[in-house]
């Protein structure tokens, strides 16, 4: 197996390719993971998508052969983003990512739709734990989010 590759890519690194490549990577991994989405939805959600691998603080992507498999999006101390080729889901490499989240960004903080519950328990393997839901995500869709925190 090729070795996974994990960096920070600066704002001025995102080039239009690399951000094509990525909303492909979360588009894939949507689809097999957020069931609870419609076509329409996902579609809906790309240009968001787009907008905040541009703008989001840190980027930090996953390459394999050279070619993007993942990423994780922080903002402060929190994750808010973080999807990987389905391919690799259950491979570790989420837990690599989230692990460098923590020891080298400080990350106490994570959002998870509460419908994708693969996530959520994965989330809680890795130390969260939940102190609020809302019913409605960030954008005031009907998909409820579970706030969780993590205390080293």
């Amino acid at each position: 197996m090729e070795t996974i590759e994990i960096t920070e890519v600066k704002r001025d690194e995102r080039t239009p390719a690399l951000i094509a490549a990525l909303v492909s990577v979360w588009d894939a991994s949507v689809r097999a993971s957020h069931d609870f989405l419609t076509a329409d939805d996902i579609c809906r959600l790309t240009p968001c998508v787009s907008e905040g691998l541009a703008a989001i603080a840190t980027l930090v992507v996953a390459r394999r052969g050279g070619a993007p498999v993942g990423f994780m999006g922080i903002e402060g101390r929190k994750i808010e983003m973080l999807f990987l080729a389905p391919e690799l889901f259950g491979q570790g490499l989420g837990r690599r990512m989230v692990t460098l989240a923590f020891d080298t960004y400080g990350v106490t903080h994570v959002d998870v739709n509460e419908q994708n519950a693969r996530a959520a328990a994965f989330y809680r393997r890795m130390g969260f734990r939940p102190f609020r839901r809302d019913a409605l995500d960030d954008q005031g869709n009907p998909f409820p989010i579970l706030r969780m925190e993590r205390h080293a």
